[in-house]
């Protein structure tokens, strides 16, 4: 008898494997699935390319609506895309779904979209046996110059590897707002709602971290790093373009809320679910450039490692040894609700 999965994200060796079976003989596909591809592209024959992403909101479920815009737009936004159109299936949990509840959830998700200049059109929504809070799914569709697609196939020897913001952003806020009872005693309510306020500040989008850093240089590739956090985002990149990623672990940033609150679930940073963090490449040359003019927007950049030839690997400098940086089989936010359930 096989032995059941962990909770999040299937293996990395485990969906290689499945998606090397995927049917895909239509000539109109320029990026199907892969590991590390954040979407899919089309050519539709216009000088628009279509980017697609597909995207749950399954850890949280405090402001899933707005949560599922922004996701589903950072994996745009690492093409280089801008999110037009957006699909939402909404699978609601039976005996807790009131009008009142589905009206605010509705309420949020549009708002978002509104915000974003992102048009509704279309999906699927159900109030369904056997789940204990809502999920949503979201496909979103983007668009971006023929000559402007960025992928991680752009990735040079000799690149820069920057982060904006910090990590792990989402982690932070998630774990402040699913279970703050298990912070008492270790965060004070001040800090507690400051924890819980990531989620806008610094906030878990990057499209605005993607479009400024395009707008001052050369960025030869972008990752979001979300399940995995970034160590396994690190990796998804490095496998993405074939090369090899050295990483400094001592230039990662880690705001000191999310070091505390990682501690006391005993959970490894480098490993936890970071959205609101861009990983990007450029150019040594314009790696200075993009880094002052994201500081300008107020948005803290750091060169935190550097690219050279394949095959891909990952190394991390830590206390001045270089070693293998170990690629996380799964989220470590999971053993939050693992905790939770025993």
């Amino acid at each position: 008898m096989s032995e059941s999965l962990p909770l999040g994200k299937l293996p990395p060796l485990l969906l290689s494997q499945l998606l090397a079976n995927a049917p895909g003989s239509d000539p109109r596909v320029l990026l199907g699935p892969s590991v590390g591809m954040d979407c899919a592209v089309l050519d539709t024959g216009g000088p628009q390319l279509l980017v697609l992403k597909s995207d749950p909101i399954t850890f949280a479920t405090d402001e899933i609506g707005w949560y599922l815009v922004q996701v589903n737009s950072n994996d745009i936004a690492t093409t280089g895309g801008v999110p037009r159109w957006l699909m939402v299936t909404a699978l609601l949990p039976q005996g807790q779904t009131t009008t009142a509840s589905v009206t605010a959830l509705t309420n949020e998700l549009f708002e978002a979209c509104r915000q974003m200049n992102i048009s509704v059109i279309g999906g699927h929504t159900e109030i369904t046996h056997g789940l204990d809070r809502p999920i949503l799914i979201g496909t979103l569709i983007g668009e971006v110059a023929r000559d402007q697609l960025i992928t991680p196939q752009g990735i040079q020897s000799g690149d820069r590897l920057l982060l904006t913001k910090g990590i792990p952003i989402e982690a932070t806020a998630i774990l402040a707002r699913e279970f703050p009872h298990r912070l008492e005693g270790v965060l004070s309510p001040a800090e507690l709602a400051q924890a819980a306020g990531f989620l806008t500040d610094p906030g878990i989008g990057v499209l605005r971290d993607a479009q400024t850093a395009i707008a001052a240089g050369k960025v030869s590739g972008m990752h979001d790093p979300t399940e995995g956090g970034l160590a396994a985002a690190i990796w998804e990149l490095a496998e993405a373009s074939g090369r090899s990623l050295t990483v400094d672990l001592s230039s990662v940033p880690i705001p000191p809320l999310s070091a505390r609150i990682c501690r006391a679930f005993g959970l490894d940073p480098m490993a936890t679910i970071a959205s609101g963090a861009l990983l990007l490449t450029a150019p040594a040359s314009d790696a200075g450039d993009i880094c002052r003019a994201l500081a300008a927007e107020g948005i803290p950049c750091t060169e935190i490692g550097t690219v050279s030839e394949g095959p891909a690997m990952v190394w991390q400098i830590d206390e001045g040894s270089r070693t293998p940086l170990p690629r996380p089989d799964r989220d470590e936010i999971g053993k939050a609700y693992e905790q939770a359930d025993q």
